[in-house]
């Protein structure tokens, strides 16, 4: 007896009982044929390797839909990769393969990508076997946001986020990691609020004048608040994305949201006192400031009604609960086409509109809001605090519109249950700095809101794309560049330097000054040359011809008369500046500033344009740029202040950097233009922990300002950080150095490459 008829010998009985619990009318259906004998085969083996009765029942059970929704092939190699699964993750996770395979036989039916989903499966099986259940069990949901493409990557970003890490692996794939939903958006094609930012803030500032800073809802934050806008201490808070809507439709759910916080600074006055409120009151008369300050907005700015009423959907016939009453309430004092025969509504339409002139009176909300509260517990409708979220989706979580004081009255704690869910307490981040608290900041003087953009906040410049390696592709927009105000620092030491080191920097101009960068000439009527000049041929011969003595410049050559380059000085501020450079006493950054101010007062001298330019960063959402000297403005005091002012901070996310002063690069008209990196090793930020991320993307980087005629150098220099700067600009675009002195080294092999 061979081994094969041991092992189906010993399975016979159980199989034979869980074959009598399938009707073999629907298995011989579904494989036909040969196909019943050698789905047989596989069934058998799966059910004798000892995995327990739920795997091989599960499969059994599946295996017809796999085989009438995909191909009787692949509901048979089904059993191998259940096997599989079972192996390496354990039979909870085998047993709800099959289930799982159906589903996304539902959902990819192009011809073979359920395959492609399986073998998909299998390589992160291989990668995160703890965490095959939390994505098995998710696979409709997954599977109706994203394609296979979409898929594949935000799994590979899953296993690449947490190398090693087991636990973190299984926070990313339940989506308890904020930035698994972060990533599962951008995959899923979703416009969320970092793709709109750049467009929001001047059409706010353009609708209501002001100009506040607008950020995205904490990623940690609770669920209600990553709903719903909000607004405090000056900041307007809003959600990463609105699921459920078209692109279309989201930017103008984003438009309708800003301008309603726009409306609330306009017409609410000040916050209202919680006093002895129940939760219901508190939602009722947020609901009525929110229709009061929409329909002074729509009747300052009438095309407004155009963007808000969309968004209000609520039907007449919805149950009368909270939430649907609330719902039709909103809508009802906003919509003058809007019907609804409630008594309750129908009350609150009538006082909300009982005198156009008291809309612009704040206690009318809070008149109106007691009064539907009282009669909203007469109607015994019960209002669950916590649970309750603002609608339309547009409007905010009325955090901003509210006084909680520190009154500790049994009161002010159930009416504060309506906001709980969504307050963003202080805590320390970790970047050792208190967040905000949700508590408002109102401007007393001018008895509202306060939404003024801080000094500090950088200006935002641009949105980049940034490569991931994992999956060949680069990320649209998700890297936020801001520009800062350079800070001014005392100068004196750098402009002792530059006169110190006249003799360096005359080198360094006369080295610059031999290369000419620029366009080749043709150059006519030479004496000797590259190519005979036809024009001064022919002349030449009628001389002969008529006997005068011909000119004997006929010939032609090529020659660089005149310069014509751009330098784009590039030094990175980050942390790790601050350590010493091998062999030298003096900081990283000490080195960029004596190196900035030598090539600075050279390039001068010899009138080439030229600017300088700082960064660092503190994650994606925050790259730091500094513009020290701008093309077109003189080497002067200024640029050695501002040089003098740089200071050692945060992180080095060099592509993005890079991909900035590219675009700066970009639109100069010169013939060559040269991007000159001065850095001290390896791109890092503290939102990447995978460290080839960061390399690879500043690499992409490079590689696209080359195939914009863009050249690229990198000065590394000598610390004791780990350097990537060779696989970055390739070794012989790199060179290192350890003082100011070895630029003279430098040069020759930089200008050599740029006027090849």
């Amino acid at each position: 007896m061979t081994g094969d008829e041991t092992q189906d010998g010993d399975a016979s009985v159980g199989v034979g009982t869980m074959l009598d619990r399938a009707p073999d009318a629907v298995l011989r259906a579904a494989f036909p044929g040969d196909a019943y004998a050698a789905w047989l085969k596989a069934y058998r083996r799966l059910a004798g390797a000892g995995y327990g009765g739920d795997v091989a029942e599960a499969y059994e059970r599946q295996a017809p839909d796999v085989a009438r929704l995909s191909s009787t092939d692949v509901a048979i190699d089904l059993a191998a990769s259940v096997s599989n699964m079972a192996i390496r993750s354990g039979s909870r996770a085998a047993s709800q393969l099959p289930a799982a395979t159906v589903v996304a036989a539902k959902r990819l039916t192009a011809s073979g990508a359920l395959r492609r989903w399986l073998r998909l499966i299998e390589q992160v099986t291989l990668q995160a076997p703890e965490s095959m259940v939390p994505i098995l069990e998710r696979t409709d949901y997954l599977l109706a946001r994203l394609d296979l493409a979409g898929l594949e990557s935000w799994l590979r970003i899953g296993v690449r986020t947490a190398v090693g890490d087991a636990a973190r692996r299984l926070r990313f794939f339940t989506l308890e990691d904020p930035e698994a939903q972060r990533w599962l958006q951008r995959e899923s094609g979703e416009v969320g609020f970092l793709d709109l930012e750049g467009r929001l803030k001047p059409f706010l500032s353009a609708l209501w004048g002001i100009s506040p800073p607008l950020r995205e809802v904490p990623a940690g934050a609770p669920e209600n608040a990553r709903r719903r806008p909000g607004f405090d201490d000056g900041v307007v808070r809003m959600p990463a994305s609105f699921p459920g809507f078209v692109a279309a439709d989201s930017e103008k759910l984003y438009r309708a949201a800003v301008a309603h916080v726009g409306a609330h600074h306009r017409f609410t006055r000040k916050k209202f006192k919680l006093g002895g409120l129940r939760p219901a009151q508190v939602a009722l008369v947020s609901l009525v400031e929110d229709a009061r300050v929409d329909w002074l907005a729509m009747r300052e700015l009438p095309g407004l009604a155009r963007l808000y009423l969309p968004f209000h959907v609520a039907q007449a016939n919805g149950p009368n609960t909270a939430p649907s009453l609330f719902a039709r309430l909103s809508r009802a004092l906003i919509d003058p086409a809007y019907e609804d025969d409630n008594g309750w509504i129908d009350k609150a339409r009538k006082a909300f509109f009982a005198d156009s002139d008291a809309l612009s009176d704040q206690q009318l909300s809070r008149r109106i809001g007691d009064l539907l509260g009282n009669d909203l517990g007469q109607m015994r409708v019960q209002f669950d605090a916590k649970g309750y979220i603002v609608q339309p989706p547009y409007r905010d979580d009325n955090l901003g519109l509210w006084d909680f004081g520190d009154d500790d009255q049994q009161q002010a704690v159930e009416a504060e249950q309506i906001v709980e869910s969504v307050r963003i307490r202080t805590e320390v981040g970790e970047g050792g700095e208190p967040q905000r608290d949700d508590a408002d900041d109102l401007d007393e003087a001018a008895g509202r809101a306060s939404l003024v953009e801080p000094e500090m906040d950088g200006m935002l410049a641009g949105r980049y794309p940034e490569y991931d390696y994992v999956t060949g592709r680069e990320r649209r927009e998700w890297t936020t560049v801001r520009e800062y105000t350079p800070r001014r620092g005392s100068a004196e030491a750098l402009l002792r330097l530059r006169d110190e080191r006249a003799d360096l920097v005359n080198r360094l101009s006369a080295l610059i000054r031999s290369a000419r960068v620029s366009r080749t000439e043709r150059l006519r009527r030479q004496p000797e040359g590259e190519f005979l000049d036809l024009d001064a041929c022919i002349d030449a011969a009628i001389a002969r011809r008529i006997g005068e003595p011909p000119s004997p410049r006929v010939h032609g050559r090529y020659e660089r008369r005149h310069r014509d380059l751009s330098v784009l000085l590039l030094l990175d501020t980050s942390q790790s500046t601050a350590e010493k450079v091998r062999g030298s006493g003096r900081s990283v950054l000490d080195i960029e500033r004596q190196a900035a101010t030598l090539l600075a007062h050279a390039m001068s001298e010899l009138g080439d344009p030229f600017a300088i330019a700082a960064f660092c960063s503190d994650r994606r959402e925050d790259v730091r740029y500094t513009r020290v000297k701008d093309f077109g403005l003189p080497a002067d005091l200024t640029t050695y202040a501002h040089l003098a002012g740089l200071e050692s901070a945060f992180s080095t996310r060099l592509g993005a950097a890079i991909r900035h002063a590219g675009a700066s690069l970009a639109r100069r008209l010169s013939y060559r233009r040269l991007l000159l990196v001065v850095t001290d090793g390896e791109p890092f930020d503290i939102d990447v922990e995978d460290r080839l991320y960061l390399v690879e993307d500043a690499r992409n980087a490079v590689h696209g300002l080359n195939r914009m005629g863009i050249d690229t150098f990198c000065v590394g220099l000598d610390s004791t950080a780990d350097s990537s700067l060779g696989r970055i600009f390739g070794r012989r675009n790199t060179l290192s150095i350890n003082s100011v002195d070895r630029l003279v080294d430098l040069l020759p092999r930089l200008y050599l490459k740029i006027t090849a």
